[in-house]
């Protein structure tokens, strides 16, 4: 570290990919919640942190006084968010194959070749709330990119959350156009949903044990990714985002 440590940090996290970005008051508060390791936070009025820590957030009122100093957010992040609050975390390490050989319990989101990361992090901040096991995406988009940490409100630390090209043992299951309706997934399935454009790949639709679809006004081509997971996910208040809920509190707490 040079005479600057928190510019510094914020420097290296735009080329160390063991670090990630947190532009925000919510993504800093959900990565606390979760227990992500901070390196650094800054932020542009130290009292109006403290009263928005107050409002929504007081289990971590002292931790964010602890952990932010006070400065300008201008050469730190590319646009200071509207709260004021930036940080740096450590991102933690991702196991694929433990996750995709389990065959029951809640199922994993896969995300094929996703190219929006607003919607990679709106998905697992739906995952997040549904009691999702993870998510997982294949392609070049880096799902902890800082866009994707602010699409998902620094929820990647509540489960799972990483790159992998290997589908590993947990049965298939493709939502698709041309798939049967609407059903609760099968216990410990891969929930895999394609590009926002192209939809699941031939390869995917072949390796499937079923096909699913959203049924849909006529007319009505597509909807948002986020709210397709969002729907499969919720569909039949099926029981393992109900013991999941209630086992880890992963309820969603503001907009």
């Amino acid at each position: 570290m040079g005479a600057d440590p928190v510019a510094d940090a914020f420097a290296a996290a735009r080329t160390d990919e063991r670090l990630v970005l947190l532009e925000g008051f919510h993504p800093l508060k959900h990565a606390l919640r979760f227990g992500a390791g901070i390196v650094a936070a800054a932020t542009e009025d130290a009292a109006g942190l403290d009263r928005l820590a107050q409002r929504l957030a007081p289990d971590l009122r002292a931790r964010l006084a602890e952990l932010t100093v006070e400065r300008p957010l201008a050469g730190l992040v590319a646009r200071a968010p509207h709260t004021g609050v930036a940080a740096v975390a450590r991102r933690p390490p991702f196991a694929p194959d433990p996750l995709l050989a389990a065959t029951a319990g809640p199922p994993v989101v896969l995300l094929e070749d996703p190219r929006q990361l607003g919607n990679v992090g709106a998905v697992v901040r739906v995952a997040a709330a549904a009691g999702a096991a993870g998510v997982v995406t294949t392609g070049r988009c880096d799902p902890w990119d800082a866009a994707a940490l602010r699409g998902s409100a620094g929820l990647h630390f509540a489960l799972p959350v990483g790159r992998t090209e290997r589908l590993g043992d947990r049965p298939l299951v493709v939502v698709d156009p041309g798939g049967d309706e609407l059903a609760t997934p099968p216990e410990g399935a891969l929930l895999a949903f394609g590009t926002e454009r192209d939809g699941v790949s031939a390869e995917l639709l072949e390796r499937a044990v079923a096909r699913i679809r959203i049924p849909m006004r006529a007319g009505v081509s597509s909807l948002n990714l986020a709210t397709a997971v969002a729907i499969v996910l919720y569909s039949g208040r099926s029981a393992f985002s109900q013991r999941s809920i209630v086992q880890t509190g992963l309820m969603p707490t503001d907009s």
